[in-house]
């Protein structure tokens, strides 16, 4: 379902991602985790179509990102790190506003954006101004508008930033049932606790290589520490 090959980007002689492939089949919650500067977003930028690699390919959904850009992100649910709202629109506004940027049929808009609306509990905001929205409000809006096209892949950079433990427990559980119902999901994040509960399978990527992937377990055996969880695999292989 995602498919990366040699992916490379560079920065005159700085090379940020370094001869990256990953590959991850459908309903597999993916975690990549790294320490700061390590390239996590840098990736997940050119997964979601906004930055061109310097070689290497992407292929979302066996579409080639660079000879169908267009089609592949249509495939795509993309939730950056730091999102972009237009906050002098309603939450509905702006999700009628990514539904027709997705081409979502206007006979079923209704419907779908009170469905997430729903599940991201923003329902009773739907008609307010974004700009009277708490940070984890608006990063719960993005979300749902990531999921108003019901795409087969979701790209998401940091998820759990801004959001209260409630929120927490409810993005992680509704992640589960998405890749559960088919959905792969490649998710960036800082917080070990999280990628722990919620992934099948883990990459570790440090000064733009990834070093090593694997299920948590497969990551404990590595790191060749007794006792270790993930914290520790992770401090020891990166450092």
């Amino acid at each position: 379902m995602i498919l990366l090959e040699n992916l490379t980007k560079k920065y005159g002689v700085f090379t940020a991602v370094s001869d990256l492939s990953i590959t991850i089949p459908k309903k597999e919650i993916f975690g990549f985790i790294g320490p700061n500067g390590a390239g996590k977003t840098t990736t997940i930028k050119m997964m979601g179509g906004i930055m061109d690699p310097t070689s290497g390919s992407i292929n979302i959904c066996g579409i080639n990102m660079k000879d169908e850009p267009e089609k592949a992100k249509k495939n795509i649910g993309f939730i950056p790190d730091r999102p972009y709202l237009y906050e002098k629109l309603t939450g509905k506004e702006f999700l009628r506003f990514i539904g027709n940027l997705y081409g979502v049929d206007k006979k079923t808009f209704a419907a779908k954006a009170e469905e997430k609306l729903n599940i991201f509990s923003l329902l009773s905001w739907a008609d307010e101004l974004i700009e009277s929205y708490s940070h984890g409000m608006k990063q719960r809006l993005i979300m749902a508008a990531a999921l108003l096209h019901d795409p087969e892949v979701l790209i998401v950079d940091e998820p759990m930033v801004g959001l209260d433990p409630v929120a927490v427990r409810m993005v992680k559980d509704l992640f589960k049932q998405l890749a559960e119902r088919g959905m792969t999901i490649f998710m960036s994040t800082h917080t070990l606790k999280v990628a722990e509960d919620v992934c099948d399978r883990i990459g570790i990527i440090n000064k733009g290589v990834l070093i090593a992937t694997g299920t948590v377990g497969d990551l404990k055996k590595k790191s060749l520490l007794a006792d270790a969880d993930l914290e520790d695999a992770f401090i020891k292989l990166t450092s």
